[in-house]
């Protein structure tokens, strides 16, 4: 009995002590083996068997890269200002036995490590530094940790700083400041805006003021054509009507005696009326009463009258028919051709006004010498009322190709006796003299009674 016991107690020690001799390693885990306490060997991943007794896994290191957050940190900037900083690190064991031996708490000492860093890089830097140099913050401390950690089997891969906090009120000047900024900014963009729109506006009033006058020009051009046009054909109506009055009057061969008799009849058409209050008696009825006496004569003298009746039919011949059609047309093609150059003439106007537009927004202290520049100046000896000319009012003048009544008037005129066809003043070939010598003139060249 007792040594059934024995044995069963003897298997027990053999089992624990063959399980303890057996040791699995995990994946990117490292063992750390000692023999009676020195460090003898390390174990990679997989199952080992271990010495009873002897052989025992004194750490076991994780590979892996690690993360390690550390709580914000007070630290003091060069010009006296706290400023508080929560850091991250990023390392790696990449020497277990170093990792086991060199440092007794290896994430305690990067701790400490870091804020100590921290505080010295920090204290170089101004505040504004500080929170635009992260970067440069963070390649400093990885290089100092580097350093520190290589002799204890760790590599800082990466150092992030994750929040920066300066005090209060630097937050509270630093959001006034951003606000300030930004309402800046829209007040420059606000009065772009405006700008844009304003010198849009005033392109577009521009143009219709051009489109405009081209309207009201291209409307008094037609209205004269159609006013030369109704003036030609009521001329020309009236004309045939004389041609074929007097023709018709040449044919019959009237004699004195019915020109008088017809005279006479139209004399009661004067009385007619409710308003004449007076009867008038030609001077011409002794014309007409010496016309009959002179009839008399004639019948009792021969037929002398008929003959120079006969003699004024044969010199007289009716003027020629005048083609209104035609000319009408001519005339036509003659205003299309000219609209088109004034339309063109317009145009380069108002390119040039923009150009000096854009001139002026540009340089504003030109614009009052522009403005003087633009004025009507006074040029005595001119034709014109009071002796002024005006840069668009001269008429056949370069500016003159967008104003209604300057050279299309000139040209529409002529037969309506416009001032086209009006011949130059006595003095249109002195306009460069002054006005008191052309009126001096007449008053040493007269004489009294002359």
């Amino acid at each position: 009995m007792v040594v059934t016991i024995v044995s069963i107690l003897v298997a027990v020690v053999l089992v624990a002590l063959l399980v303890r001799s057996v040791r699995v390693i995990r994946q990117q885990q490292v063992g750390v083996v000692e023999r009676l306490g020195k460090f003898n060997r390390t174990l990679p991943p997989g199952p080992h068997l271990l010495v009873p007794i002897i052989d025992s896994v004194r750490y076991t290191m994780d590979m892996r890269e690690a993360v390690v957050p550390f709580p914000p940190q007070g630290v003091i900037t060069e010009d006296n200002l706290m400023v508080g900083i929560d850091s991250v690190i990023y390392y790696q064991v990449v020497d277990p036995v170093r990792a086991a031996y060199e440092a007794q708490n290896y994430i305690q000492a990067i701790e400490q490590l870091t804020m100590t860093t921290l505080r010295n890089i920090i204290g170089g830097l101004d505040l504004e530094r500080t929170l635009t140099s992260r970067e440069e913050i963070n390649q400093k401390l990885r290089a100092v940790l580097d350093e520190a950690t290589g002799k204890w089997g760790i590599k800082v891969n990466r150092v992030e700083l994750r929040s920066i906090e300066p005090p209060a009120t630097i937050r509270d000047a630093m959001e006034k400041g951003a606000r300030a900024e930004r309402d800046k900014r829209a007040a420059i963009l606000l009065a772009e805006g405006q700008r844009q729109s304003q010198i849009l506006s005033a392109s577009g009033d521009r143009e219709a003021s051009i489109l405009r006058a081209q309207g009201d020009r291209e409307s008094a051009v037609l209205r004269a054509q159609a006013d030369r046009q109704a003036s030609m054909l009521r001329a020309e109506g009236e004309a045939q009507a004389i041609t074929t009055t007097f023709s018709a009057i040449h044919a019959g061969r009237p004699t004195q005696s019915l020109l008088s008799y017809q005279y006479l009849r139209m004399l009661p058409n004067l009385a007619r009326g409710d308003a004449n209050k007076m009867w008038i008696v030609p001077s011409e009825l002794n014309d007409a009463l010496k016309g009959l006496g002179k009839l008399v004569g004639d019948q009792a003298g021969g037929p002398h009258g008929d003959e120079e009746t006969e003699a004024e039919a044969a010199h007289f011949s009716a003027p020629e028919p005048v083609d209104v059609f035609a000319e009408i047309e001519e005339q036509k093609k003659l205003d299309e051709q000219k609209s088109q150059a004034s339309v063109q003439q317009a145009i380069a106007e108002a390119e040039a006004l923009e150009g000096r537009m854009s001139a002026r927004l540009s340089t504003p202290g030109t614009a009052t010498a522009k403005a003087r520049e633009a004025a009507p100046t006074l040029a005595p000896g001119n034709d014109g009322p009071l002796g002024i000319t005006t840069a668009q009012g001269t008429p056949g003048g370069p500016h003159s190709a967008g104003v209604p009544g300057t050279d299309d008037q000139d040209e529409l005129s002529g037969p309506l006796g416009a001032p086209g066809g009006a011949e130059p003043g006595p003095h249109a070939d002195r306009a460069g003299e002054p006005e008191a010598v052309r009126r001096e003139e007449p008053q040493q060249g007269s004489e009294p009674g002359a």
